[in-house]
């Protein structure tokens, strides 16, 4: 008998890439991970460089003669099918293979994360983003470009709002908000104008507020008005996404799985987690909101199975590497 055919699966993150080599079996035959995934802000062959590096730490032999019978790649920083389609080409020009299918990360964490192949998810990590997959097949998704696309929240964002807050407290423009008092504790600097001429020189980086967002949580548990209303606007833009895009493929009245995954959403913040469950109760009653138990990197591989028509015993064992004890 000739070798097994082996899928590639790859969850390219803001923060850090996973990559695992399964064979068609289900089985994982290696795993590797480097650093982020950002071909918007690195260009796209230095983000594919990052999976190769990751490849390479698992020894010369791991990239079988020809490539992979399948790369099922999930990544952030492809938002638009002119991303994918330039991402799947440069899989191909590095020699991963020639089946190569690149979608955006949000579709891992939705096979990951329900119960079948469809459903909604929503991440809110360092940003935020959404997809729904119909049970025809149908998808919904969003630009997820930012604010020039309407996007709002995510750790960067509930940060950068949190920010905007503060100096306007300390200068006389807004109201009080123990978030003053967070961001200069945290940077260690004496005011937050000084934090603010710190970015914007160059000597702080933009991408270090993120850091911020479990102490606007905090706040907001304590009382604060002002992190109470910017989490209050962060369960509502988590519900708003997943609500659109049920509305989108009909599923407001279907009993659908909303998996919820991301940073911000898997931390459990209780305050947030009820915030979440009474906006879906009101909005979106039909829907099942699921959180995240089981890696993206596993949904990028169902879906490299799926693609080869895998068994279905195939999908159970490779869930069942990576699935906590008792689900299901």
């Amino acid at each position: 008998m000739g070798r097994p055919r082996l899928v590639l699966a790859v969850d390219g993150g803001n923060s850090k890439t996973d990559v695992a080599v399964i064979s068609d079996h289900g089985e994982v035959l290696a795993t590797g991970r480097s650093g982020p995934f950002a071909p918007q802000r690195d260009g796209v062959a230095a983000a594919v460089g990052v999976v190769r590096h990751a490849l390479a730490a698992l020894g010369p032999d791991v990239v079988p003669e020809g490539g992979f019978d399948h790369v099922s790649a999930c990544l952030a920083g492809a938002d638009l099918p002119a991303e994918e389609e330039a991402l799947a080409r440069e899989f191909a020009a590095r020699g991963f293979g020639g089946d190569v299918v690149v979608r955006n990360d949000t579709f891992a964490l939705l096979r990951a994360g329900a119960s079948a192949p469809w459903g909604v998810a929503v991440v809110c990590g360092a940003g935020i983003n959404a997809v729904g997959v119909s049970p025809t097949g149908a998808v919904a998704r969003f630009p997820a470009l930012g604010r020039i696309s309407g996007d709002w929240g995510g750790g960067q964002g509930l940060a950068e709002e949190a920010l905007w807050h503060a100096v306007r407290a300390e200068d006389g423009r807004g109201v009080p908000t123990t978030l003053t008092g967070l961001i200069t504790s945290h940077f260690g600097t004496a005011t937050v104008e000084e934090l603010v001429l710190e970015v914007h020189f160059g000597r702080l980086s933009e991408e270090r507020l993120h850091e911020l967002s479990p102490g606007v949580l905090a706040a907001a548990a304590d009382g604060d008005a002002v992190a109470r209303s910017l989490v209050e606007r962060q369960a509502e833009e988590v519900t708003a996404m997943a609500e659109v895009c049920l509305r989108r493929l009909g599923l407001l009245e279907t009993p659908t799985e909303v998996v919820l995954g991301g940073g911000m959403l898997t931390a459990r913040d209780p305050l947030l987690t009820s915030l979440l469950d009474s906006c879906f109760a009101v909005r979106t009653p039909r829907a099942k909101p699921v959180l995240a138990d089981a890696p993206p990197i596993m949904g990028a591989g169902l879906l490299g199975l799926e693609h080869l028509g895998a068994a279905e015993s195939a999908k159970a064992r490779l869930r069942a590497r990576y699935e906590p004890p008792g689900r299901g």
